[in-house]
């Protein structure tokens, strides 16, 4: 190479690495971009040993794709050459087959090496050949155009799937009715995440998120919408890519052809998302090599001027290029909300976190950015995987462990902040107002904890009982006092604070249901359930209650009834509540098996405050509840009308009997019980509570 040339090139390099300098600076200030030059020069092994990576150098032997002929998504492989590369890539869907039936369209760009006689010896695959190397675009838009499958997933030749990848992507299209492209997190052969979406600056220059970081980081770990995902790992509906014509040629052969993807799927009113849960190794540069002024990487420039003028009007509304990485990650969204409660809300534990994955899934169909902490700090990776489905971000251990140091890095940047329960509340409203002056403070009660201790006080005659209730009741009220909004759950508990504090600004936030039906007849049904764990004293002292009274009572008029109960109870427990036909089923992952068989819902609450999510799951699957006149307390329910009320053991067996003999009174009942779910406990209610409630917290 002539002297002139390289140093031609030099410069230009020299050039390249300033300017990524200068815009990582602008991103993640000096320190961020310290760490991660630090990042670039850490020695690391080749591969993570916690990453099923397939080997690239093992002797070739013909195998079969597990493929069907109707396929719900179609696999499309651009490859020119580096066939170890893409035997492992076809390895790695063997290996990781997902759980709908999908085909493998391979389309070989006139690949130099002897690709297409490897290729050929491996069954299912529909192999597709260019005479003449047309690129990557043309590439991916011949296979587009003879796939079978509903969906259509681009795949890098140098990448290899991981368990979950196609089941995550299609689970994001079935939770976002709005979804038009979802693209996967993108990892080094090493571990390190390489892409968690990309985001577009004003003047066209694009920037992966996340490079080099932590994979796992919380940041990383939950669905969100990005300005574009890389190619590398793509899903569309095949009938949305033939409605925006496919892969623009304007970008031939390759480089802003997936920016401009998602631009063009927005204007239909679709959105992209970023989908942790694919997970998809990409060998970067194997391809196309890194050097921005060699090979197929030259085109990356001249297509930015390319993507500039096309899309002029739209990227005037994109941030500036100095925009800072935590601003830039959140500008599509409405604002950065904080929730705060006393642990991570599992559904299958208690109704409370039931009501709060419903409120975090809200905040995100609000446009929100979420983030939740944990205040004991654990979240295990599935629930960190649960939640980053509904679109937030877990501030756990390790990466975070102090709330008031997270504050003091983000909290200029939170726009609301919601504290749940009082005994979290206490600890950080002080704090919040200091440290995050821009937000919105909400207050969740859950339930009013001094009512539920006043009540408890009053049945067990406790003086210790009745004077922590009237402490808790102080500093509940002194904390409605100090918030901006509170919610509470039920219409009593409203009326009861206007009463106490008239001034506050109280929002009725209930429990939140979707409705599933009554799925099988009267006729076939037996046996009653309970639902609720011993971790929440009202619920351990119904079931004792039930084992000492109510279900011998019962057994007298039926004597075969038995009474399940769904939720964690200690060993201890059964077996001091050890009673014939009482059986402890502890947690359940699936309430529905359980309530589409049982004649009826038990709810002796003897004590206890707020809205009932026992009540409200049952009477969504139209059984019938028999409960206390407590039980029901703010759920408009009526006595016969949509609810049997008890309040002794004999009242509880009488009913039960009553439901097991009167089919039409079962009935009736059943279509009430749906009818009162869908009237005060919807997700259309809440979604108005959290309106109203956010309404001035916008950026």
């Amino acid at each position: 190479m002539p002297l002139s040339v390289r140093l031609i090139w030099r410069f230009r390099r020299l050039n390249y690495i300033l300017q990524r300098f200068r815009g990582s600076v602008a991103l993640r200030g000096w320190r961020g971009t310290l760490a991660r030059v630090r990042q670039e020069f850490e020695r690391r092994p080749a591969f993570d040993d916690s990453l099923p990576v397939e080997p690239l150098e093992v002797p070739f032997k013909p195998f079969a794709l597990p493929i069907s002929n109707q396929p719900v998504v179609s696999v499309i492989i651009p490859i020119h050459g580096k066939i170890a590369y893409t035997l492992a890539c076809l390895r790695s869907l063997v290996r990781h087959v997902p759980g709908v039936p999908f085909e493998v369209i391979l389309v070989d760009d006139a690949s130099p090496d002897n690709s297409v006689e490897r290729l050929a010896e491996i069954a299912g695959l529909r192999l597709l050949r260019n005479e003449r190397n047309l690129g990557f675009i043309s590439a991916c838009n011949a296979g587009a155009a003879v796939a079978h499958g509903e969906f259509l997933v681009f795949l890098n030749n140098d990448t290899q799937v991981m368990p979950n990848w196609l089941d995550g992507l299609l689970c994001c299209f079935d939770d976002h009715d709005d979804c038009g492209i979802a693209g996967s997190r993108l990892v080094y052969p090493d571990g390190r995440l390489q892409e968690a979406g990309g985001l577009v600056f004003i003047d066209g220059s694009c920037w992966t998120s996340g490079r080099f970081e932590h994979r796992d980081a919380p940041r990383w770990q939950y669905r969100r919408e990005v300005d574009y995902v890389s190619g590398a790992s793509l899903m569309i509906r095949r009938k949305v890519f033939e409605q925006v014509g496919g892969f623009d040629n304007r970008y031939a052969p390759a480089y802003y052809e997936d920016a401009d993807l998602a631009f063009t799927v927005r204007q239909l009113g679709l959105k992209v998302y970023y989908e942790p849960s694919s997970t998809v190794i990409h060998c970067e540069g194997i391809s196309a090599g890194t050097d921005l002024h060699v090979g197929m990487k030259r085109h990356q420039l001249t297509n930015q001027a390319i993507f500039v003028a096309k899309w002029r009007e739209t990227l005037r509304n994109h941030p500036p290029a100095d925009t800072s990485l935590p601003r830039a990650l959140h500008w599509r969204r409405r604002g950065q909300i904080l929730v705060v409660d006393s642990m991570t809300p599992d559904p299958t534990r208690d109704s409370g976190s039931l009501r709060l994955s419903a409120i975090l899934r809200l905040l995100d169909e609000q446009g929100w950015s979420v983030s939740f902490f944990p205040d004991d700090g654990r979240a295990s990776e599935e629930e960190v995987r649960a939640l980053g489905a509904l679109g937030t971000e877990v501030l756990c251990r390790p990466w975070v462990t102090d709330l008031p140091d997270w504050l003091h890095t983000h909290g200029s940047e939170l726009r609301a902040v919601m504290l749940c329960r009082h005994t979290v509340a206490g600890q950080y409203a002080s704090l919040v107002r200091k440290l995050a002056p821009k937000a919105r403070v909400l207050f969740d009660t859950v339930d009013l904890h001094f009512l539920r201790e006043h009540r408890a006080a009053e049945l067990s005659g406790s003086a210790s009982m009745a004077r922590q209730a009237q402490a808790s009741r102080k500093s509940e009220l002194a904390l409605i006092g100090q918030c901006d909004v509170t919610f509470v759950v039920s219409e009593h508990e409203r009326t009861l604070l206007a009463a106490e504090l008239p001034h506050a600004n109280i929002e009725l936030l209930s429990n939140i249901h979707e409705i599933h039906d009554c799925r099988r007849p009267h006729e076939i049904r037996r046996d009653f359930v309970f639902i609720g764990g011993f971790g929440h004293p009202p619920n351990a002292d119904a079931v004792r209650w039930i084992a000492t009274e109510i279900l011998p009572a019962l057994r007298e008029q039926l004597p075969e009834a038995r009474i399940h109960v769904l939720g964690d109870a200690p060993d201890t427990a059964r077996a001091e509540l050890l009673t014939p036909g009482l059986e402890f089923h502890g947690r359940v992952p699936d309430l529905a098996p359980w309530l589409d068989s049982a004649l009826a819902s038990l709810a002796p609450l003897r004590f206890g405050a707020g809205v009932k999510g026992k009540i409200n799951m049952a009477m969504s699957y139209g059984v019938p509840v028999i409960a206390t006149p407590l039980a029901v307390e703010g759920m408009h329910l009526v006595q016969g009308q949509d609810v049997l009320l008890a309040d002794t053991a004999q009242g509880f067996a009488q009913a039960s009997e009553e439901l097991q003999q009167d089919g039409e009174l079962w009935r009736r009942l059943s279509a009430a019980s749906i009818d009162n779910v869908k009237r005060h406990f919807s997700p259309r209610l809440a979604y108005e509570a959290l309106e109203r409630a956010l309404g001035s917290a916008n950026n």
